[in-house]
């Protein structure tokens, strides 16, 4: 009884979470503003971290190569030193930073591969470098882990030592990217990794770090502690695997950039690109051509521009608390609405972490004016592209699903409004999956004539590497057998290429062959608002299916339908032509012993022969978007900004090979 009470307690608060935010649609822009930010701080990590990585392993090149003594004079040595600072660490960072972006187009998979055995080294070295430090220099370090110390620092607390909290977060570098990566890697191998070698590996670092500085800690001319603390035997060991090191460690803010646009792209949020999937069994293993290159743009720049690890060091810090603040802002909504936890839990645990976190954040503020700025203006940038897109994609949509018009309008009324039926087929490509779009309905209108036989293609991804073909198609009608009117969704997985193959057509049009052939047949079927869809494309030999083929010989003991005229090139003259040209056939066959085909079966696969060799029609959808002149300056911007953004699209929204002759493009106004 009481069990069942605090379950219905728990209920009520679950609701009135649930109905707030539903209710209140400033919490929809509000959760939407905050994980667009949240993606922009990633992605500017993405940035700046491959830029301070490299460059600060080249400034360590550099000073081992200062420190080699010359024969020459002391003046000499002093130019060439000053020349080693000025020409060596942006030159071989640029190096380093273009040949790790280059890398990027093998995949993950391959690319942890590669690093994996410099991973392996570089955490050891730095683990046994850690217990030398400590050993060598105070053994007593790790008494500093107390509180006691923490709370010394907070009593003492100034401008100057505030501001050092700000390179404290350098040192969780990294770990906000580890979960983006979600995708690339399971969560229990980042838990076990994370816990049981990394964590380890860098409590010895720094512990031996510590310990090096407590007695040289007046040594302000040295700030890199970590190569100044390793033998001298041991330096150009320690270069070496730090150049190699130092490519791997912004492994995981580029792969974490990959995977955020990725997630965006699935929300509507980032502008088309091409994604290639490079792996077959984990789907977030993605890379993005464009965006890696744009990436490596923008981190040269960086580079180049800044030349000072100082400045990149406070931008990296500002982009890392952040993203740490806006993933403690998200949780807890995980916390009340997924997890079905109380909401005093929630915001128990936002206080608590969001407490330590602003604390940081106020300590980060005080070097804005040092390099921080430049991450806000990648993310100022970075927003405004992401929310002008998801602005103006919601904009069309909602326009679209507002003005589709019924199946009834096309089946029913249209023969009234005078609208004829012309041979040939008609694939229209349309993001709705019922109802008729409204380009199309637009296009009738203006001009009343449609094909004889019309196709409404839709093109569903699903979250598996690959569809087997005989689940592939999804064909169902669009009103009565009279107007000869279906439906196809095609369903695809992430590795497949089904729309760029050329013979794209041909497995559309056999599809619905198909169905029409087993539509009264006891087959697997889904059920949708316009009537019953069937999934097509099973084997011959499984299924009595039909199959298109391409030459004229007849099968023995089979039943066939084809249309046997042999027709040549419309734009060649019949008297000129030395040798026929024979177009493509298509022809349907029954296997032996199935049973006799109905005549309302044949006539339709002999329409739709016959319409397949009058020819085929792209139609697809051109939308303009504009906006009403009496509408706020923020709309018009952001409108402008969409326009812009879908002009100048590398990958296009349909990706198929279609003939210019054949492609129809309807356009249409949208007053938003």
């Amino acid at each position: 009884m009481q069990h069942e009470e605090v379950s219905t307690l728990r209920g009520k608060v679950e609701s009135r979470a649930r109905k707030a935010i539903r209710n209140h649609r400033s919490g929809h822009y509000l959760m939407l503003f905050t994980a667009l930010f949240g993606a922009c701080m990633i992605i500017g990590d993405g940035v700046i971290t491959p830029s301070i990585s490299a460059l600060s392993a080249s400034s360590g090149l550099q000073r081992s190569l200062s420190n080699i003594k010359y024969t020459s004079s002391t003046d000499a040595e002093q130019t060439i030193s000053d020349d080693l600072k000025k020409y060596v660490p942006v030159p071989s960072a640029c190096v380093i930073t273009i040949g790790l972006f280059v890398l990027q187009y093998y995949g993950t998979h391959k690319i942890g591969f590669m690093f994996a055995p410099i991973v392996t080294i570089w955490l050891l070295f730095i683990s046994g470098l850690g217990i030398y430090n400590v050993f060598h220099w105070d053994p007593k370090i790790f008494s500093a882990v107390s509180p006691a110390y923490m709370y010394r620092f907070v009593r003492k607390i100034n401008k100057a030592s505030w501001k050092s909290l700000n390179s404290i977060l350098l040192c969780i570098a990294g770990s906000e990217t580890m979960f983006t990566d979600l995708g690339h890697f399971s969560k229990r191998s980042i838990k076990i990794t994370f816990a049981c070698l990394i964590y380890p590996v860098l409590v010895l670092c720094y512990a031996g770090q510590a310990a090096f500085i407590s007695k040289h800690w007046n040594d302000t001319e040295n700030f890199n502690h970590l190569s100044e603390s390793v033998p001298k035997h041991l330096r150009h060991v320690f270069i070496l695997l730090s150049l190699l090191a130092s490519a791997v460690g912004s492994q995981a803010t580029i792969t974490a950039s990959f995977s955020i646009i990725n997630q965006c792209l699935a929300l509507r949020c980032f502008p088309r690109v091409k994604v290639i999937h490079t792996s077959d069994k984990r789907l977030g293993q993605v890379y993005i051509p464009d965006v890696n290159w744009l990436l490596m743009a923008l981190s040269l720049s960086v580079t180049i521009g800044f030349h000072d690890i100082t400045r990149i060091a406070n931008a990296a810090g500002m982009a890392i608390v952040f993203g740490m603040i806006v993933t403690t802002c998200m949780m807890s909504l995980v916390i009340a609405l997924y997890w079905e936890k109380s909401l005093l839990v929630s915001g128990c645990f936002l206080m608590f972490f969001g407490f330590v976190e602003a604390v940081y954040v106020s300590a980060c503020m005080l070097s804005f004016h040092k390099g921080a700025w430049y991450l806000f203006v990648i993310s100022a940038v970075s927003f405004t592209i992401m929310l002008a897109w998801h602005y103006g994609t919601m904009k069309k949509y909602e326009f679209d699903f507002q003005n589709k018009v019924s199946t009834e309008w096309l089946t029913d009324y249209s023969p009234g409004l005078g609208v004829s039926r012309v041979p040939g087929i008609g694939l229209i490509y349309t993001d709705m999956v019922t109802g008729i779009p409204a380009f199309f309905s637009h296009f009738i209108t203006n001009l009343p004539a449609f094909h004889q036989v019309l196709i409404f293609v839709s093109f569903k991804p699903q979250p598996v590497p690959c569809v087997p073909p005989r689940e592939r198609y999804l064909v169902g009608r669009v009103g009565t057998k009279d107007y000869r009117i279906y439906r196809c969704i095609v369903r695809y997985g992430y590795c497949d290429q089904i729309r760029d193959t050329d013979d794209f057509e041909e497995q559309i049009i056999s599809s619905i062959g198909e169905f029409i052939s087993l539509e009264e047949s006891d087959c697997e079927s889904l059920t949708s608002p316009e009537g019953r869809m069937m999934i097509v494309g099973k084997p011959l030999l499984d299924r009595n299916a039909l199959i298109p083929i391409h030459d004229t010989t007849s099968v023995a003991g089979s039943t066939s339908i084809a249309n046997n005229e042999t027709l040549g090139s419309p734009l060649e003259d019949s008297t000129e032509r030395k040798t026929p040209v024979r177009r493509k056939k298509v022809r349907f066959l029954m296997p032996e012993g199935s049973p006799r085909m109905r005549e309302s079966v044949r006539e339709e696969l002999q329409e739709l022969i016959n319409a397949r060799e009058s020819g085929t029609a792209y139609f697809l959808g051109q939308s303009h978007l504009t906006v009403r002149d009496d509408s706020n300056f923020m709309k018009k911007f952001l409108i402008k900004a969409y326009v812009f953004l879908d002009k100048n699209c590398l990958e296009p929204p349909v990706a198929l090979n279609i003939p210019h002759a054949a492609l129809v493009e309807v356009g249409m106004v949208y007053i938003i």
